[in-house]
């Protein structure tokens, strides 16, 4: 796979930039996201851990026009309307329950996702053959009901319907939990430089390897953004805990110097 053709780093300069791919400011969803803003740059993989548990999966939600903040303003792959013609495109959502009827085959999804997304005969049968064989959909389940695969085959399903597209943003919400580890772990590390990923996680620990990136929200807004890396600095886990605990070192430690730079905005 191969993020699209019209996708945000299609021009060098922007290469250099790396312009926000999803971009939220001042949400507002009851007690879950109150005032949340984020920025995140083209190609970032990021975990979001939530205190209270539920507020990331509001925010991957409210993200994917599936549940409405009571205010705020959502920019995401350049788009501010999840009705706007491209949207299907551009980006896609998964989430722990994908809502596949039981009595539908996978290749009659797929199908049914490439004729939303109107590809022509050609492009959509190349497209749903590769998104099968990449999710490891076994030639004797693709013309059965995905009720007789039960849910790793429904989960698998939905994801190859949501790459369908080639999406440039994917949000993702507890996905993928009926697959085993090591399975779970190669489907997510999804391809593509330019593809900008957002995962909300309640076991972070299980998302190693996954994410460049995590962001912790806490009290419905975001309390801190860091790179995956600046944990293993610390020599702190990928867990609650550890983003815990680096986001109350960072609370106490004194303000950096001003290098002139500019810094992936959370607030």
């Amino acid at each position: 796979m191969s993020s699209t053709p019209d996708a945000l780093w299609s021009a060098p300069s922007l290469r250099v930039l790396r312009p926000a791919a999803v971009s939220c400011t001042a949400l507002s969803r009851g007690r879950l996201l109150v005032g949340c803003s984020l920025s995140v740059p083209v190609g970032m993989r990021l975990l979001v851990v939530g205190e209270p548990d539920e507020s990331a999966s509001m925010l991957i939600r409210v993200l994917a026009g599936l549940s409405r903040a009571r205010r705020g303003r959502i920019e995401i792959a350049g788009l501010t309307d999840p009705s706007a013609s491209g949207w299907g495109r551009r980006v896609a959502h998964l989430g722990p329950e994908p809502g596949i009827p039981s009595w539908m085959t996978p290749r009659e999804v797929l199908g049914l996702a490439a004729g939303l997304l109107d590809l022509s005969t050609a492009d959509a049968a190349r497209r749903i053959e590769m998104m099968l064989s990449w999710a490891r959909i076994r030639s004797e389940w693709v013309n059965r009901p995905v009720r007789h695969g039960g849910p790793p085959l429904v989960q698998r399903t939905a994801l190859a319907a949501a790459l369908l597209a080639d999406p440039e943003v994917l949000l993702l919400d507890e996905p993928l939990r009926a697959l085993d580890a090591d399975e779970r772990s190669r489907l997510l590390r999804l391809p593509g430089r330019r593809r900008t990923v957002l995962l909300a996680s309640r076991y972070p620990a299980s998302e190693v390897g996954l994410a460049t990136h995590v962001a912790l929200l806490r009290d419905g807004r975001v309390a801190m953004l860091a790179a995956v890396a600046d944990l293993q600095a610390e020599d702190l886990p990928l867990s609650v805990r550890g983003i815990d605990t680096l986001a109350e070192r960072r609370a106490s430690a004194p303000p950096a110097p001003d290098n002139g730079r500019p810094a992936v905005a959370a607030r």
